[in-house]
């Protein structure tokens, strides 16, 4: 008898683990990525190379990558959820095939010389992470993924003089609105 009510409270946890939704989304870390994307659009439009601009914001997505990940690691303990918490691990494997196959698409069209997609690009992709991820979260943030999304389809149709201000727009508006929802409704 013991070991079949072992097996039901296991049953039991892990359905718990499977309905629960990752909460430590950091509202406050998404507005500090917003600021320094906006800063970052600011930085690349100080010269017109194609390589400046790449290259800035190549930069800018390692920055916001540690603070995502910092702001990750502070609000998770805020709010005492472990990390690798089932929640934590599928929003982690929503997130992360997007970002590897931007990263690989990334190279191949800086190499193929059509730098004119790469907004448009990692602007669609991350906002798929986002949904993707979000699927695991609260509600919100597959909102914001959908709305990365569509930034992310308009600059693919936009000229490619848009770019700066719809990264800037993208990256840097939709963190510092929907960080600021996450912070106010969901405490940080």
């Amino acid at each position: 008898m013991s070991t079949h009510a072992i097996d039901d409270l296991r049953f039991i946890r892990e359905t718990m683990e499977s309905a629960a939704s990752f909460t430590a989304v950091p509202g406050w870390g998404g507005v500090t990525i917003g600021i320094t994307a906006l800063a970052a659009a600011v930085v690349a439009s100080l010269r017109p190379q194609v390589e400046w601009w790449v290259g800035v914001w190549g930069f800018e997505a390692l920055c916001a990558f540690a603070v995502g990940a910092s702001a990750i690691f502070w609000k998770a303990r805020k709010v005492q959820t472990p990390l690798l918490s089932r929640p934590g691990r599928k929003a982690v494997l929503g997130l992360s095939p997007p970002m590897l196959a931007a990263a690989v698409l990334s190279i191949v069209i800086y190499h193929a010389g059509v730098f004119n997609l790469l907004p448009g690009l990692w602007l669609l992709l991350y906002g798929a992470g986002v949904v993707t991820a979000g699927a695991f979260s609260v509600k919100v943030v597959p909102i914001m993924g959908l709305c990365f999304m569509f930034a992310g389809i308009l600059a693919l149709f936009c000229p490619a003089g848009w770019a700066n201000l719809i990264m800037a727009a993208g990256f840097g508006g939709l963190h510092i609105v929907f960080g600021t929802i996450i912070a106010r409704r969901y405490g940080g």
